[in-house]
């Protein structure tokens, strides 16, 4: 049985919401009911334990997996689709979660302040200007990389759900907010949802 080691409504939460899509058995452990630096000394989650197998990064959590039991949330290997879909699950990996990291530096590093607020804008303005990469696409297709759900849709919908903590606006535009209402109503990330006790406000 797999164990993830998560912290609620954090970018662990699309492994949670992955493994329930997946069918697999597993543990759910919150990161700060163990001594998790000797897990993780980076302290960050996701990261799963499969038997002596530890991994720690959530991209290639999300490959191990998929590899492993097979999912049509990534194309087949070897195809111009797998290549797209890879290329839309690291943007939102390395792109758009690290913009929104910013953001929480932000908040945790300056007090309240006019230089808090306008590093705040500038965070804002640049993770808007990612989103509205997305937003061009999604007028293009139901998913990011076409009519069937990928894993770079849970991915985004996780991280969108973050900018419920900051004062600062980060605009998702029509086309975003539709495919976060569709990946947030399905019953794998809603039972994710409600296991973790998170409440999902960035589709409204």
């Amino acid at each position: 049985m797999y164990q993830l080691y998560y912290s609620p409504g954090a970018c662990s939460l699309a492994i949670h919401t992955l493994l329930i899509e997946l069918g697999q058995p597993f543990e759910l452990i919150n990161k700060n009911d163990v001594d998790f630096a000797a897990i993780n000394p980076l302290g960050a989650v996701p990261v799963l334990r499969d038997g002596d197998t530890l991994i720690r990064e959530g991209a290639a959590i999300v490959l191990y997996l998929v590899e492993k039991h097979g999912s049509e949330l990534l194309p087949e290997a070897g195809t111009p689709e797998r290549a797209n879909a890879l290329q839309w699950l690291m943007f939102a990996n390395a792109t758009v979660h690290p913009a929104y990291s910013k953001l929480f530096f932000i908040m945790r590093a300056l007090d309240g302040d006019a230089a808090q607020d306008k590093a705040f804008e500038a965070a804002a303005q640049a993770a808007g200007k990612l989103w509205a990469l997305v937003d061009e696409q999604l007028g293009k297709t139901r998913f990011v990389t076409g009519d069937k759900l990928g894993i770079a849709d849970i991915l985004l919908t996780v991280y969108a759900n973050w900018g419920g903590f900051f004062t600062v606006d980060i605009p998702l535009g029509a086309n975003v907010r539709r495919m976060l209402s569709d990946v947030s109503a399905l019953p794998s990330f809603q039972k994710a949802l409600t296991t973790e006790g998170v409440d999902y406000k960035a589709a409204a």
